[in-house]
């Protein structure tokens, strides 16, 4: 019995020694943080508005890939199957905790396969309708949705995107139905919008920031728990009709599931860092998204939570991947 606590001993020392080692070293060379989306999305100008402080941190460059495909999938089993020494990351957003819903054979699990560094921001969204439809706020949107179920249509950028998922949250807590009309991308959903094509659409504030004031739209309010101060006049849903409504789009870091717990803390110290800067900060405030700096512990029931979530809605709806 001495010897099998002797043993167990010299391997707790050994391993915690060897993670000591691989802190203490990381990193010696630049980091690959993957973005599962072409350039030009959410995802991709948070990265690399965060990339240069956050490697500034580090004393390591901060490299940005682009890798599309597969609804994200693609680069998700890629990162899943990299080793697990800090140096290949990916930045991801809701796609993440939805794909084990809409994709029953990934090659990954959302929990098991990564450990999560951090949060990075979170971004509420626009409710937006055209003028047309004869509705001023929440509450008449639900009513004529209820009398006219199925009959009102709202443009998405795909299915099990942020423009979807929204909308069909909104109609599982309200018990109505929408039906969902897919574009290539929130911009030419925006302009469907705008055309009449569609009657309405719950759309990130980055994507329909730039047709706010034209009289072809009318927004009718905001997704987030409290009214943004950057739009202190546009109530939230929640307080319009719809208690306990709230979808907030956030982007965050995770590694490869194996990663030592102490290389997960540098990298989470140097985001912690970046996020906090005053530039970042008011870049972020500009396009309605507010930094958050989270800790592992906390993204990781994050991403818990919203599977739990999302898999109710899903399959209520009857979403399927495109």
């Amino acid at each position: 019995m001495n010897f099998l606590y002797k043993l167990i001993f010299i391997l707790t020392t050994l391993n915690g020694s060897i993670g000591f080692a691989q802190s203490n070293l990381f990193p010696t060379r630049p980091i690959k943080v993957l973005v599962p989306v072409a350039p030009g999305g959410n995802i991709d100008t948070v990265m690399r508005i965060i990339s240069q402080k956050m490697g500034e941190n580090l004393g390591q460059n901060i490299i940005i890939e682009n890798k599309p495909g597969g609804a994200t999938n693609v680069a998700n089993e890629l990162v899943a199957k990299s080793t697990p020494d800090g140096y290949t990351l990916i930045a991801n957003t809701i796609t993440l905790v939805v794909n084990t819903s809409l994709y029953p054979k990934l090659a990954y699990d959302p929990e098991k396969d990564f450990s999560p560094v951090s949060l990075i921001a979170s971004s509420p969204c626009l409710v937006v309708i055209n003028p047309k439809l004869p509705i001023k706020n929440i509450r008449e949107l639900i009513s004529y949705a209820k009398v006219n179920s199925g009959n009102i249509r709202y443009g998405t950028s795909g299915s099990g995107g942020i423009t979807h998922l929204s909308v069909e949250l909104l109609a599982y807590q309200t018990g109505t139905k929408f039906e969902q009309i897919n574009y290539k991308g929130a911009g030419p959903a925006v302009i469907a919008l705008m055309s009449g094509e569609v009657d309405m659409g719950i759309f990130p504030i980055v994507a329909i920031a730039g047709q706010l004031s034209s009289p072809r739209l009318r927004v009718i309010g905001i997704t987030s728990q409290s009214r943004l101060p950057l739009f202190p006049d546009i109530p939230t849903v929640n307080e319009s009709g719809v208690p306990g409504y709230e979808f907030n789009g956030w982007v965050g870091i995770v590694a490869p599931a194996g990663t030592p717990a102490a290389i997960i803390k540098i990298l989470n110290d140097s985001i912690t860092r970046a996020v906090k800067s005053p530039e970042i900060i008011e870049k972020f405030n500009k396009d309605g998204a507010e930094v958050i700096a989270s800790s592992p512990e906390q993204f990781k029931k994050l991403i818990s939570d919203e599977v739990i979530q999302w898999s109710k809605v899903i399959k209520q709806a009857g979403i399927k991947a495109d």
